[in-house]
């Protein structure tokens, strides 16, 4: 390696991988991390940042993020949206479909790449919606750049009707095809409704009556019903936002019968119960609901044993009037969080919750392997993306509404002291934060690459395409 190929050296810092933690100078040529070394052993460079004292980590893959923008600017844009990204440690997104108009079409999809190249700091994917009206053009989606797809079993913001039964299992055969995954939301829609018009007209408007209208059973159900069509299909299947216990055997078992599904959990799903939401009301409305103490202990075991593999964040931003009605139902669902998830969880490092090498495991590295882009993503080695967070996990700070870089100011966590701060953010090798400041390039953000592995479908001589093909006997 010549000394001219060097443009930036990160000295002096403990270097975090799932499995070591270890004290390193990191050498970063172009948009490559160029070499990892012991300290003092890398040539002197012009450009240095000092991360003596302070962890570096692989920047955040969050797998689960809506930004608004086209069709509801006023709540978040791909500006204001991968900005809160970049100042909280996160380097690489997945940005969700239903806005308006919804990513289910070519030219909304193009729409949205071309507001997304010119606006984001982070490099990002955009999930393709799987509906009942659009299974002819899934694979023109693939073709024009989708990075996956999502399909709403359970009705969420946008109002997005679950397709049926019949429409998800011809969009999972076609799926399998291309090896593509698919993130469910996985919620009975049919449950949902009659529970909530049934209590609607009995008049309870309660904070509660929204966990009440979604039990448990709901995530069983579906949950279960997309396992059986990804098992049958062969089809990559992603859980969104795991909020229960109550389907973890499923998935458990489904990953010991080969099944690909990963699962994903949110920060305050692990740390927020319903005693939260008696304090917080609406603003803590969310899909899937807040759970009654007793989910998080179950959900943190499921990190642990591989369960759940990883951690995204649902950032999920509106406007504060949307959040404060005394009816929960007027309550827009969901607040933002991508600014906040490395913080909030480096504080349960710091309490012994977690390692720092877990954290890795489940913010960077699990999700980089499910969505095809590891080791470009997710790590931190020679050749890979030199997308890296310097943190300081002895100074912390209050997490304030006002300071969010999301258009949308009011959180769930308003008033929650960390022991842990994002420093420095650098994507591809460009620093995007510095000492905690937003200083990098809007639009510097480009869209992610992948490696979509070796399709495997199943029962392909019984899939729609199969049997529709004109037969003579």
């Amino acid at each position: 390696m010549k000394d001219n190929n060097i443009n930036l050296v990160i000295k002096g810092g403990k270097v975090v991988s799932p499995s070591t933690t270890i004290e390193a100078d990191i050498a970063i040529s172009g948009d490559k991390i160029a070499a990892i070394t012991a300290p003092g052993a890398l040539p002197k460079s012009i450009n240095q940042i000092d991360a003596k004292g302070r962890y570096v980590l692989p920047g955040a893959v969050d797998s689960h993020v809506h930004f608004r923008e086209p069709g509801y600017e006023y709540k978040e844009d791909w500006k204001t949206g991968t900005a809160a990204a970049a100042c909280g440690g996160t380097t690489t997104v997945f940005e969700m479909p239903n806005t308006n108009p919804p990513t289910a079409t070519i030219s909304a999809l193009q729409l949205k790449q071309e507001r997304a190249s010119k606006q984001a700091y982070v490099d990002y994917g955009i999930y393709g919606l799987l509906d009942e009206e659009n299974i002819d053009i899934l694979e023109d989606l693939i073709k024009n750049g989708v990075s996956g797809f999502k399909c709403f079993m359970g009705n969420t913001f946008g109002d997005l009707p679950a397709p049926s039964d019949g429409a998800m299992l011809e969009g999972f055969e076609i799926l399998a095809k291309h090896g593509y995954r698919c993130t469910v939301h996985a919620e009975n829609a049919s449950i949902m409704a009659r529970r909530q018009d049934r209590m609607e007209k009995a008049g309870r408007t309660d904070p509660l009556a929204h966990l009440a209208a979604r039990p448990e059973i709901c995530a069983v159900e579906a949950v279960g019903r997309a396992v059986a069509f990804a098992e049958w299909t062969g089809a990559r299947l992603h859980i969104a936002h795991k909020s229960s216990k109550d389907a973890l055997y499923i998935l458990e078992d489904a990953k010991r019968r080969g099944v690909d599904v990963t699962v994903e959990t949110c920060p305050h799903y692990l740390l927020m119960t319903t005693d939260d939401m008696k304090n917080l009301g609406g603003l803590l409305r969310v899909n899937p609901p807040i759970r009654e103490p007793g989910h998080g202990d179950a959900l943190w075991e499921a990190l642990y044993d591989g369960t759940i593999d990883m951690i995204a964040t649902d950032h999920a931003p509106h406007q504060p009037d949307e959040k404060n009605h005394k009816n929960i139902w007027k309550c827009d669902c969901g607040f933002p969080g991508v600014e906040t998830q490395m913080p909030v969880m480096l504080t349960q490092v710091n309490a012994g919750r977690l390692t720092i090498n877990q954290y890795v495991q489940w913010s960077a590295q699990a999700p980089a392997v499910a969505w095809d882009c590891y080791p470009r993503k997710g790590v931190l080695q020679p050749g890979s993306d030199a997308d890296i967070v310097i943190v300081d996990l002895s100074k912390g700070h209050v997490i304030d509404n006002a300071r969010l870089h999301s258009k949308s100011k009011v959180t769930a966590w308003h008033g929650f002291e960390t022991t842990a701060t994002v420093d420095w953010t650098l994507v591809r090798g460009r620093i995007v934060v510095k000492e905690g400041k937003l200083v990098g390039d809007k639009g510097w953000g480009r869209p992610v690459k992948q490696q979509i592995r070796e399709p495997a479908p199943k029962n392909t001589e019984k899939t729609m395409e199969a049997i529709t093909k004109p037969r003579s006997f």
